[in-house]
């Protein structure tokens, strides 16, 4: 058996057809105590057809390097067939996304195809601080040396300031129901679900939409999505009672594990707000569904519920303490001609949410401009008019309509494209960042559920890597996808960006920020290659060092 391997970065994607190329300006990779330090070693068969193959790491830091196999997944719909540039491929094919662990003897090599690990050291108060040789060995059977790589990782010794970007995904239940065949909030249910959260904050995800009622997005008219609504609703003779045992068991898990903000489920139905969300309620005894599609928005009964539920919930966030990290959201993306149904519903909720934050997905500057929404969620491509107004406190979002241009992380894209999200909210002070899917394991409107692994696209919904961010392993586990690693290292850059500016001030950071970039960048204008990324951050935590000494 022979092997050739090569030294990557974070940046790259290989791909089984094509030998990647070798960089020498990745130089040696650096990172703070408390961030994920990435990079990639590619390596192909040239004798064999297949062969057995098994890894090693050498490193006076081993006991905090992690190696993952990243393995291709099927892309049937990469792209719209009116995207432009700046995309990896345009074909259907196997693309490199999933991030598995290592089995014993589940690592193979092919001849003349390309495979890559991906390495991450992952240091903590303990680890020895400096530049420290990691390298990646591959053996066969025999346990011979058969291939290796040096990496050179620094670990600086001070630590990253607490993010201040305020990030969803949004969390989806049902399809952890779906997937694993277990009942809402039973046990194996909040199992399965702690270890999904604890995923998003781990990437850089601060924030969970939470389920009070069955959130009413991507569900076909008519019809419902599986129940998850962790508040109890009781109606006995005509009055409103409300149990919150499952909603203070989601909240006692999100805090364990680091979650810090909370999204209220919207209050009316997706693109539109014309009807009520799903509600079941225990009424005189039966259990039933209450409100849905076919309940106007506007309703007397729907006006009476809200009456009841919405300051329930509201003290049970105060004795939960935590009412100060509540968000509420009315509608998810009403456009312009939904403006006049948008206001109707907002009027009917604004006096019972009272100052808390009310704000949404919604691309059309007339709601702001009039008043209608003072927290708009603009997309990156609508954000202009938001940021000419100079919003306060201005988030932004990106879902399946930002191909074009903009950033954003479907498989087909390069990593670079999903990583300069940061320099982007950096410069723009943006507040939130809010993207639609976590771990949507559907098809489109909700229709049946699909299998994550065989179908990336949601069969058809929308451009492989929109629908979720990680694969649901069979115990329970979540595995990563290179979209969420890359990702988090944009909120790591993010945090560094901000650790400069408390050392150096703003304008230091805008000037290493604007240094090589070659243009102003904008949403939808920036440097695309990896050099501009990896260069940028090797020189923020150069200053970074020098301020400290």
């Amino acid at each position: 058996m022979e092997l050739k391997m090569k030294l990557l970065s974070a940046l790259d994607k290989v791909f089984l057809d094509a030998e990647p190329v070798e960089r020498p300006e990745n130089g040696v990779v650096s990172g703070f105590r408390n961030e994920v330090i990435s990079f990639q070693a590619a390596y192909s068969l040239t004798d064999e057809s297949v062969a057995y193959v098994e890894v090693e790491v050498v490193s006076p830091i081993k006991e905090w390097v992690r190696v993952r196999s990243v393995k291709h997944v099927p892309v049937r719909f990469p792209v719209y067939m009116d995207s432009t540039s700046n995309y990896l491929r345009t074909t259907p094919g196997l693309y490199p996304d999933l991030l598995s662990d290592l089995h014993p003897h589940g690592l193979r090599a092919y001849w003349n195809q390309w495979d890559s690990l991906w390495i991450d050291v992952e240091p903590d108060a303990n680890t020895p601080a400096g530049v420290h040789e990691v390298e990646i060995r591959l053996l066969n059977v025999n346990g011979e040396l058969k291939a290796s790589k040096t990496a050179k990782v620094e670990i600086i010794d001070a630590f990253l300031p607490e993010q201040k970007l305020i990030h969803t995904k949004w969390f989806h239940s049902d399809g952890l129901m779906n997937y694993y065949r277990v009942e809402a909030f039973s046990e194996e249910f909040w199992r399965i679900a702690e270890n999904f959260l604890a995923s998003m904050v781990k990437g850089g995800m601060n924030m969970t939409l939470m389920p009070v009622h069955t959130p009413p997005l991507d569900t076909r008219v008519g019809t419902e999505r599986p129940t998850v609504q962790l508040v109890d609703v009781y109606l006995n003779n005509g009055e409103y009672s409300f149990g919150f045992t499952n909603l203070r068991r989601w909240v006692e898990i999100c805090k364990k594990v680091g979650m810090k903000y909370y999204e209220v489920a919207h209050l009316y139905t997706q693109w539109g707000c014309a009807a009520c969300p799903k509600i079941m309620a225990t009424v005189d005894g039966e259990y039933k569904r209450i409100f849905g599609w076919d309940v106007s928005s506007t309703s007397d009964e729907y006006k009476a519920f809200l009456n009841a539920y919405i300051p329930a919930l509201i003290e049970e966030f105060k004795a939960l303490g935590i009412d100060k990290q509540v968000f509420f959201h009315v509608s998810d993306e009403p456009n312009k001609k939904h403006l006049e149904a948008y206001l109707a519903v907002k009027s009917q909720v604004i006096d019972l949410i009272g100052e808390y934050p009310i704000m949404d997905a919604l691309s059309d500057f007339e709601f702001y401009q009039a008043g209608v929404v003072k927290k708009p969620i603009p997309a990156t491509n609508h954000i202009e008019p938001f940021l000419e107004a100079k919003v306060p406190g201005l988030w932004t979002y990106y879902c399946c309509g930002q191909y074009k241009e903009v950033s954003n992380m479907f498989i087909s894209m390069p990593s670079a494209r999903n990583r300069i999200l940061g320099v982007q909210l950096y410069k723009y002070q943006i507040e939130g960042f809010l993207q639609w899917g976590f771990n949507y394991y559907n098809s489109q409107y909700s229709d049946y559920p699909i299998n994550p692994y065989a179908a990336t696209d949601g069969e058809g919904f929308s451009p492989s890597g929109d629908c979720f961010q990680v694969y649901p392993r069979n115990d329970g586990m979540p595995e990563d996808s290179i979209r969420k690693e890359v990702t988090a290292h944009a909120m790591y850059d993010l945090r560094a960006f901000d650790m400069l500016e408390q050392l150096a001030g703003r304008e230091k950071v805008l000037e290493l920020i604007n240094e090589d970039a070659g243009e102003e960048i904008t949403f939808s204008r920036y440097p695309t290659g990896d050099s501009y990324l990896l260069n940028l951050r090797r020189r923020v935590n150069n200053e970074i060092k020098a301020r400290l000494g």
